[in-house]
């Protein structure tokens, strides 16, 4: 059998490893790229005002990029006491993008300085946009399928736990005690919000490449 290729739209390698233990419960003869496979694929502007915006503007510029298949997504924390903030601007929260330390010791700050202590009051979830896209020169280029996850819990008063990335260490799911951060990985897998989406688009994955 020929072996099938997708890319997956980030240079993460957590999210991609991520992406690959998922998939692989769904197919297992397809080969998983990153973007540090296409070192002169451009940045993507993501300019979109929604997750799923930004999730499909990533997955066709790699697509298109590269002549194969794409899978992308955006994600991130929304804090009720925030109207839903940092959104769309998790990974950039703090300024730089990427910095998880910088980014979660912000939200912690912020939500020290409203006076907010009681697990109730700290309320929040991640969301989770996948898409998966083909590339312009494939006869399945109109073929466009998004999936949507979400977990819900609260932030922690201090990050706890090294595994993991993003705002994980100051995460706690609803109905645990433990923040994401202190999850092991096919733990997370089974309650993410990454997972929940991906288990969603995976089969699809599978029978469209």
């Amino acid at each position: 059998m020929t072996q099938r290729q997708l890319v997956i739209a980030s240079k993460n390698q957590g999210k991609i490893k991520e992406f690959e233990r998922l998939l692989s419960e769904y197919a297992s003869d397809i080969t998983v790229l990153g973007l540090a496979d296409f070192p002169d694929l451009p940045d993507v502007d993501e300019t979109g005002t929604t997750f799923e915006e930004n999730s499909l503007l990533k997955a066709h510029a790699v697509a298109n990029f590269t002549g194969i298949p794409a899978i992308a997504d955006d994600s991130g924390l929304c804090v009720d006491a925030l109207d839903g903030a940092p959104g769309i601007f998790s990974a950039r929260y703090a300024g730089e993008h990427g910095n998880d330390i910088a980014n979660y010791t912000k939200l912690l700050d912020v939500l020290r300085e409203m006076g907010l202590k009681d697990p109730i009051e700290r309320k929040a979830h991640f969301t989770c946009a996948v898409a998966l896209v083909f590339p312009k020169s494939d006869a399945r280029h109109s073929t466009v399928i998004v999936e949507r996850g979400y977990l819900h819990g609260w932030i922690a008063a201090a990050p706890r736990g090294d595994a993991g990335f993003g705002y994980d260490p100051v995460f706690t799911p609803d109905g645990f005690d433990l923040t994401l951060g202190e999850f092991g990985p096919g733990e997370k897998d089974r309650i993410s919000h990454r997972g929940h989406a991906l288990r969603a688009i995976a089969p699809r994955i599978a029978e469209l490449l």
